[in-house]
């Protein structure tokens, strides 16, 4: 008979994360952080002998473990024979991006990010990921009704997690009031706005705010923001998944800065 524990199923290191996926793990490995443990899947080890090698040089123990265990320990997810086991990800403070403002460089206008609501992983993970590729210099999350940095959101955005900065603040609403301060213009995003995002301008100091789906923006950041944009829709559908809208929105940013250089 199994036992109690057994039943339960295999745990995560106690004070760690998981990182699972070869991609998540080689962003690890590329920018030179080792993560303490790493599970392979019994059987994989010679397609993933080069991702193992790093890792226990970066002094990584290595196990190898049945993938039924992988497959318990990850709840299913993708982890293509490789779970590492990291320090967790923590969001970094509000005063930190105060500071990040004040030291800008004035010839490179920031491009920031910020997701009011926006609970689920998935799309957590996915933003961030697009955040990066639009080379966006933050985002900016509440401490309540936002998605942690988790296991899952680290595998969604396949790197994105520990490189883009992520500035945690206790109240969305005055935060934007003190970007407007600072110069910053915030553009929230709502289906009802009768400007498009693609006839607003995002070649200065931008702040791009995401709604949560369903929901969309609270009425205190509505409020706060400079003006509101939408996407235009021409098909049945009434809106789009929040990650896809921020894709839209911030490479429209980035296709507007590259024309103005």
């Amino acid at each position: 008979m199994k036992s109690a524990s057994s039943r339960r199923g295999p745990k995560t290191p106690d004070g760690l994360d998981q990182v699972y996926g070869v991609h998540a793990l080689q962003s690890l490995l590329d920018r030179g952080e080792a993560p303490r443990e790493l599970w392979v899947q019994q059987g994989a080890g010679s397609r993933l002998k080069e991702l193992i090698t790093q890792a226990q040089a970066h002094g990584a123990r290595v196990k190898e473990q049945p993938r039924d265990l992988l497959d318990q320990l990850t709840q299913g997810a993708a982890h293509q024979g490789v779970v590492a086991f990291c320090p967790p990800l923590t969001p970094e403070g509000e005063e930190s991006l105060w500071l990040k403002l004040r030291a800008w460089p004035s010839n490179t206008p920031p491009l920031l990010l910020i997701l009011d609501g926006v609970t689920d992983v998935h799309n957590f993970g996915a933003c961030l990921r697009s955040a990066d590729a639009a080379g966006a210099h933050g985002v900016i999350v509440a401490k309540d009704k936002a998605a942690p940095l988790n296991a899952t959101v680290r595998k969604v955005a396949c790197g994105a997690a520990e490189v883009v900065p992520v500035y945690q603040v206790t109240n969305l609403a005055r935060t934007l009031a003190k970007l407007k301060d600072a110069g910053v213009w915030i553009t929230g995003t709502a289906g009802e706005a009768e400007a498009s995002v693609f006839d607003i301008d995002m070649t200065g100091p931008t702040a791009l705010v995401m709604g949560a789906e369903g929901k969309g923006m609270r009425r205190l950041t509505r409020e706060a923001c400079d003006n509101l944009a939408k996407l235009p829709m021409a098909g049945e559908v009434s809106s789009l998944n929040v990650s896809v809208a921020t894709g839209i929105c911030l490479f429209e940013a980035v296709r507007q800065r590259q024309l103005a250089s």
